[in-house]
């Protein structure tokens, strides 16, 4: 029984997984079409990941991807808290710092959320897929 268990949970985390990405790749898809430049996907330290960085004009915008193909929530966005917005700012912080010696400065720094709510019957379907996108996230 564990060992099902088990098995179950992996196809579980790989679904959320591809899930997450397909999201991921809708919003950055997103913010290109409204002349953004996206100058990180998953940026990774031990103390977690920004989804995307990305550049609108001359502010700097870490954003979270939410993305659900269910209807847990009515916007996805919900799953973001305030201990996730923390960790966010210190993430973003780690990025600035790993920058090398004459990189952009950032004047302004946002942090905003694409939710994506994917299709059911076809989480790959663009069309099918609602997006929303909240800036100026504050706790």
């Amino acid at each position: 029984m564990g060992e099902n268990t088990g098995v179950h949970r992996a196809a579980h985390r790989d679904r959320c997984g591809a899930i997450g990405a397909i999201g991921e790749g809708f919003a950055a898809e997103f913010l290109q079409a409204q002349h953004w430049r996206i100058l990180e996907r998953n940026w990774r330290t031990r103390y977690g990941e920004l989804d995307l960085i990305a550049a609108d004009g001359t502010t700097l915008v870490i954003v979270e991807v939410k993305t659900r193909a269910s209807h847990v929530y009515t916007d996805p966005v919900a799953a973001v808290t305030p201990a996730k917005l923390r960790r966010m700012r210190l993430l973003a912080r780690q990025w600035l710092a790993a920058r090398p010696p004459g990189s952009p400065w950032w004047e302004v720094i946002r942090f905003d959320v694409v939710s994506v709510q994917l299709s059911l019957a076809d989480p790959t379907d663009r069309a099918a897929a609602r997006l929303r996108h909240h800036r100026g996230l504050v706790e």
